[in-house]
């Protein structure tokens, strides 16, 4: 699943294409693509609205179109292609599920093997964004306020972290990578961290997120930029995907479990197993 990283790269390749240029037709191949609208509704909205911005919230694209918002989620397989003009092979691709063609003979292709993604158009963003968290890379987020989100609960780390609601747009890529670079065990009880440790794991995670938007994002299988370009990060991974391999900080071979039913790499010497705490006290982790 594309994750924060991947998603702003797209809005900030798509936000110096796209301003300026007019829908002047929308073709919806497969209905539940909308989360909001019919086809024939969605394709009467959105004909003849012309871009402004383009931005993120959480793994959230926000498409600014006055008077409305199209908001797209990739969810796991989702591509957003950007055409300068039509492309023969994604015109008939059995993927590609919205099509939207611009005034400037440009294409905007919606494409998900899985058909998880959705596009939801809306006069105000919060109706669908409102429930998010802080944005990791925020000013607002600094090293204590981190410590408040995260000793106000007692839950282990890594789906404390995948959740949406406390901060919007990590997934599990990025969280692998920043745990181990704080060498704090992904089960570690939120509640149990020293000033110490959050401090390094607000300064490694917020770099980690800046690298790898710079990168172009991680490309491991489906996700590929607005261009059809790959991301470049997959290759400054230091845990995650590289289970049996010897870790870059001190040699032992990564490890690799399973926290809240997602994949878990980690290094058993530089992230220990934390001490038997507390059962989770707060309400489970959501990934939206």
């Amino acid at each position: 699943m594309p994750e924060l990283p991947e998603v702003e790269y797209i809005a900030r390749s798509l936000d110096a294409r796209l301003p300026g240029q007019t829908v002047c037709d929308v073709v919806v191949r497969w209905e539940r693509t909308l989360a909001t609208h019919d086809p024939t509704s969605f394709r009467s909205a959105l004909c003849g609205l012309t871009f402004q911005s383009v931005g993120r919230r959480g793994k959230f694209l926000l498409l600014e179109l006055p008077p409305y918002w199209l908001l797209i989620h990739l969810r796991m397989t989702g591509r957003l292609y950007y055409c300068p003009a039509p492309q023969p092979d994604w015109e008939q691709n059995r993927h590609v599920h919205l099509i939207l063609s611009l005034d400037r003979d440009a294409r905007l292709y919606l494409h998900d093997i899985r058909k998880f993604g959705r596009a939801y158009l809306t006069f105000d963003p919060q109706e669908v964004v409102g429930n998010l968290g802080i944005e990791p890379l925020s000013p607002e987020l600094t090293p204590e306020r981190l410590a408040q989100e995260l000793r106000s609960r007692r839950r282990q780390l890594k789906p404390l972290l995948l959740d949406q609601r406390v901060l919007a747009g990590l997934g599990n890529i990025y969280v692998d990578e920043a745990l181990w670079a704080a060498s704090i065990h992904p089960l570690t009880r939120s509640h149990t961290l020293t000033d110490a440790q959050i401090a390094e794991l607000h300064e490694n995670l917020r770099r980690i997120l800046r690298d790898a938007i710079a990168h172009g994002g991680t490309t491991l299988r489906d996700y590929r930029g607005p261009c059809d370009e790959t991301g470049q990060h997959q290759f400054s991974l230091a845990v995650y995907g590289r289970a049996g391999t010897p870790c870059r900080r001190c040699g032992t071979l990564i490890e690799r479990t399973v926290v809240a039913q997602r994949g878990t790499h980690y290094c058993p010497v530089c992230q220990p197993v934390p001490t038997e705490g507390e059962e989770t006290l707060d309400e489970p982790q959501t990934d939206s």
